[in-house]
């Protein structure tokens, strides 16, 4: 009878020595080459059964003392893997960056099986002493690899598939290296690519949490092309010190970036974004929560988080005037509202925003937020009326691991927890079911917060409502309770509609400035005319979605008057406003803007409620309120 492990030398010394025709594992190059350097560098004997090499213990402690974070890190991502895994059969192993075994995770009954092959604590892997494996050609191709059964160099390990992925330290170097290897002889190679893929989101995710660990008391910038993506094991990540000097950088940002390394460390921010570095820091948050879009210096669009305590300029509280960096106060009365409502905000006195939509509720509340005592603190917002009624609840006040079937297993903190500290703000209030209100009544009088399935915790959190319905009518129905009403109704603050502001000028120069992101876009007086004349009724949210638009297609840096909408073109001028207007004209400014976008659009919904910058559901709601009969679209 043939000896397989004798039958397995002879075809790897016949296929590196190039002698015949190269046939099976030989024909991958990574394979080819690394029978080779095991020949020719490393001088070994694929027919040659020795025992693995294995370091004495005082050295292994050393080495894993010196990995300490990683190992950590490590080995929540290890167990979860070991259980995507789901059979047994599966030994999931993390290596220095000598191939030296540092962390195992199998089942207890399998244990001695890969101990019998060599994976033990303190094995070195390296190609040097056990030729072609999963470990040691990733350590040496730097790449994800799997390594299936006789690919192997050595005879006895063709029994092994191994699956392996490098994990990078913040500077580029190989940190270690994650495996998960297979004793089981009806593993097929396909087989491996789920596999494969799965140990190669864990090494990513390992690498990004060493990354933020690593620069924890620095400036760090997350974002990627697509804003849901930031927090996945793709999002670029970017430290930078206070004067804007970028440290380090993840291999997906230099991706991003399309940049190398070299080119992107000791570069200031302002060289590679397009963005002022007082603008960007002031957008840091301890613990942010929503992403904002940001352009490179090449003009590619990426959206963007900020860790870090915000720095700003101006002077909160004891100053005349207040002037947050993204709010236009050049309105009188409501710079105003504005000062009233930080006043009363510094004294822990909720807040309740009305106005109609579009207005810029969450933008009020978020600058109130930025210039207070609060501003270095989260800012967490909710939107009751855009999370399904089954899912506010967790949400809000998060939930404990496998409190309920689907639950993570690691629970979620609500936004009542993330906003620990800083300011929650809950828009479209008015939607909260009549059982959360309940709940969210008792947080505010108790100053706690219990998520589902968990223990009661004491928080920090200042509130500031925002509506656009009448709260006082479904207070009167029954579909809002009265004793949460007066307790979020500290001090109302109503935000004029666009058309009612006496400086529809200076906004539109300020939105205009903030949508060029400082290109010089230059705006014709016959198109500024036609802007400042419309009605606006979807309010500031249309006039930035517009201005956004125009800024986008203007090709020389110039706007004029024929590159505007046509309803905007060619709506009638709405009523100048030397005093407060009356509602009928008002209502019928409203009326006859909505008609014109509803004609250009050819009375297709979807594309009018988006060219007005507000939803579907808001647009119908406009339509009945001015008696509109909707035609058919074409």
């Amino acid at each position: 009878m043939h000896n397989p492990a004798k039958l397995h030398a002879e075809r790897v010394l016949t296929a590196a020595q190039g002698r015949g025709q190269i046939a099976g594992p030989a024909t991958d190059s990574s394979v080819a080459k690394s029978w080779l350097r095991c020949l020719q560098q490393h001088n070994l004997d694929p027919a040659q059964d020795i025992q693995t090499v294995v370091v004495e213990q005082a050295r292994l402690l050393e080495r894993r003392e010196q990995l300490q974070q990683v190992l950590e890190i490590s080995n929540v991502e290890m167990n979860s893997l070991h259980r995507q895994l789901a059979g047994s059969g599966h030994a999931v192993l993390l290596t220095d960056a000598r191939g030296m075994i540092l962390n195992c995770i199998t089942e207890q009954a399998e244990k001695r099986t890969f101990e019998r092959a060599g994976l033990w604590l303190g094995a070195d892997w390296s190609e040097a002493c056990e030729g072609t494996n999963g470990i040691g050609t990733c350590l040496v191709e730097r790449q994800p690899l799997t390594i299936h059964q006789n690919e192997h160099f050595r005879s006895r390990h063709t029994g092994l598939t191994c699956s392996a992925s490098p994990v990078f330290d913040p500077h580029g170097e190989l940190l270690a290296v994650l495996d998960v290897s297979s004793a089981r002889d009806d593993v097929s190679r396909q087989s491996q690519f789920h596999t494969m893929a799965l140990v190669n989101l864990s090494a990513k995710a390992i690498e990004g949490c060493h990354f933020l660990r690593s620069f924890e008391d620095e400036w760090l910038l997350r974002f990627h092309v697509q804003a849901e993506y930031i927090g996945q094991f793709s999002e670029g990540l970017l430290a930078f010190d206070g004067d804007g000097r970028v440290r380090a950088v993840n291999q997906s940002a230099i991706n991003l970036l399309g940049l190398s390394r070299r080119q992107l460390l000791g570069r200031t921010l302002v060289e590679v974004f397009d963005c002022h570095l007082d603008d960007l820091l002031g957008r840091a948050s301890a613990q942010p929560s929503a992403s904002w879009p940001l352009y490179t210096q090449r003009g590619q669009l990426l959206f963007a988080m900020l860790r870090g305590q915000p720095r700003r300029s101006f002077k909160v509280l004891g100053t005349p005037a207040v002037a947050p960096p993204a709010l236009c106060l050049a309105d009188p009365a409501l710079q105003n509202k504005f000062r009233r409502a930080l006043r009363v905000y510094e004294r822990d006195v909720p807040l309740l925003i009305g106005g109609e939509t579009g207005t810029g509720k969450e933008a009020f509340a978020k600058a109130l937020h930025q210039v207070s005592s609060r501003g270095g603190k989260p800012f967490i917002a909710l939107n009751c009326s855009a999370i399904p009624e089954s899912l506010i609840e967790s949400e809000l006040f998060g939930y404990r691991g496998g409190s309920f079937t689907g639950a993570l297993k690691e629970g979620m903190r609500g936004k009542l927890q993330q906003a620990d500290g800083g300011t929650l703000f809950l828009d479209e209030i008015g939607d909260m079911p009549l059982a959360l209100q309940t709940r969210l009544l008792r947080v505010l009088e108790e100053r706690r917060v219990e998520p589902i399935g968990g223990e009661s915790q004491a928080i920090d959190v200042r509130v500031i409502s925002a509506s656009h319905r009448d709260l006082n009518e479904r207070v009167g129905n029954g579909q809002f309770r009265e004793d949460l009403f007066y307790r979020l109704n500290g001090l109302m603050v109503e935000l004029p509609a666009l058309r009612e502001r006496t400086d529809k000028r200076e906004l539109l120069e300020f939105l205009l400035a903030e949508e060029a992101r400082g290109q010089p876009v230059h705006l014709e007086a016959p198109a500024r005319e036609a802007l400042l004349a419309f009605a606006w009724p979807g309010n500031v949210r249309q006039l930035r979605n517009v201005l956004r638009t125009l800024c986008a297609l203007s090709e020389h840096g110039v706007i004029n008057l024929a590159e505007l909408p046509v309803e905007i073109r060619h709506a009638r001028a709405a009523p100048t406003l030397p005093a407060v207007p009356k509602a009928d004209q008002l209502g019928d400014a409203e009326r006859q803007a909505l008609l014109a976008v509803l004609e250009a659009q050819h009375w297709h919904m979807s594309r009018s409620a988006e060219q007005l910058g507000i939803s579907r559901n808001t647009l119908y709601r406009k339509l009945r309120k001015h008696a509109i009969k909707v035609r058919s679209a074409g």
